[in-house]
């Protein structure tokens, strides 16, 4: 577990650190001189990005000039749960299993600090409670158990194929199309499970780096154990962490693409979920879902509503619904591909 190492006022050293879904991973810098911090696309990150550009050549001569100017800041990687303040870093940078593992993070304007437990980062905004443990509704808290996080991978996602799954590795290959826009860039695969897509997506090499996110710890735990089995994901840009998907710890505008496999039916607020989703959305970027729908449209009229009301521990919307709940929150450039119950829908930030 890191832990982060206790020290004096005086003496300890927090380290804010960055990750740009477009440029390479800054190194870290002491907070105490921090830049201050530059949003996506605004005229001044644009001019800084240029006069970086425009300098390398002239300080190839000078590494260490070279080095400090590489320290500018792009956009955070991780935000507080709470504030939404860019966290503090103490350790190595990058976005991996080893750097995230060995590093402490902390929230300058909460005083809160987050470490890694069980080789998943615990951002949730309980992490580090003693008293206090929340339970959540039962479509949710299923899936925290171990029992049910150990199956799903062998026989439990299995069974979905009979509701019309296509099956993960054509589920991957849909997503991939829609991904396009954001080729090259930060995708967070929320509700990850035990990583069946978050470990497809890290191996294709299709983005600069991946987050599996998951409130389930024994899930996250699930992942790290087939990800320690393979070590073509396990040296890969791919961080576990445990989040809450209506409580998305990252700045607003900093992620290119969202994932949600077979996940929209277990939130108990579909539509606070989604709206967090939007938020951290950078503009074009791209959310894309599989979930099962409440009925087909072979369900028979007279059997739908009773579809609503038996249907209790689950969110099973409409696929009317999806759209309406993702263009209410700003989403657009709707689209959806129906077999049966299984509905893959993509939508994208303008």
């Amino acid at each position: 577990m890191a832990i982060m190492a206790a020290a004096s006022p005086s003496s300890s050293i927090y380290h804010r650190v960055s990750f740009s879904p477009k440029y390479p991973a800054a190194l870290s810098r002491d907070f105490h001189h921090r830049p201050r911090l530059l949003r996506l696309g605004s005229p001044r990150l644009r001019a800084s990005t240029a006069v970086r550009a425009s300098s390398a050549v002239a300080d190839v001569e000078k590494p260490e000039l070279a080095t400090e100017q590489s320290q500018t800041l792009d956009t955070e990687i991780f935000s507080c749960p709470i504030c939404y303040e860019p966290l503090i870093r103490k350790g190595p940078p990058g976005l991996n299993l080893r750097a995230v593992y060995r590093s402490g993070f902390k929230c300058e304007k909460c005083d809160k600090t987050y470490s890694s437990k069980d080789n998943y980062l615990d951002l949730t905004l309980i992490a580090g409670l003693k008293e206090y443990n929340e339970v959540k509704p039962v479509g949710t808290e299923l899936f925290r158990s171990p029992l049910v996080s150990f199956l799903y991978e062998r026989g439990w996602r299995q069974n979905f194929d009979r509701s019309g799954f296509p099956g993960p590795d054509e589920e991957f290959e849909m997503a991939q199309k829609y991904f396009k826009p954001a080729e090259g860039g930060l995708l967070v695969d929320v509700s990850c499970g035990s990583g069946l897509f978050s470990r497809r997506f890290a191996k294709s090499g299709t983005y600069s780096g991946v987050i599996a996110l998951d409130f389930s710890e024994n899930m996250l735990r699930q992942c790290y154990d087939f990800i320690k089995s393979d070590a073509s994901v396990m040296d890969t840009n791919l961080a576990l962490v445990r989040a809450d998907v209506a409580r998305l710890p990252f700045a607003s505008g900093s992620v290119d693409a969202v994932h949600a496999g077979a996940a929209l039916h277990c939130w108990p607020s579909p539509s606070n979920a989604i709206a967090e989703i939007t938020r951290v959305l950078r503009s074009g970027g791209v959310f894309v879902g599989t979930t099962f729908l409440r009925y087909t449209p072979s369900t028979p009229r007279i059997l739908r509503p009773l579809r609503q009301v038996f249907l209790t521990n689950y969110n099973y919307l409409t696929a009317e619904e999806i759209e309406d709940v993702c263009t209410s929150c700003g989403l657009t450039n709707y689209t959806s591909e129906i077999r049966q119950s299984f509905i893959m829908f993509s939508a994208q930030k303008p």
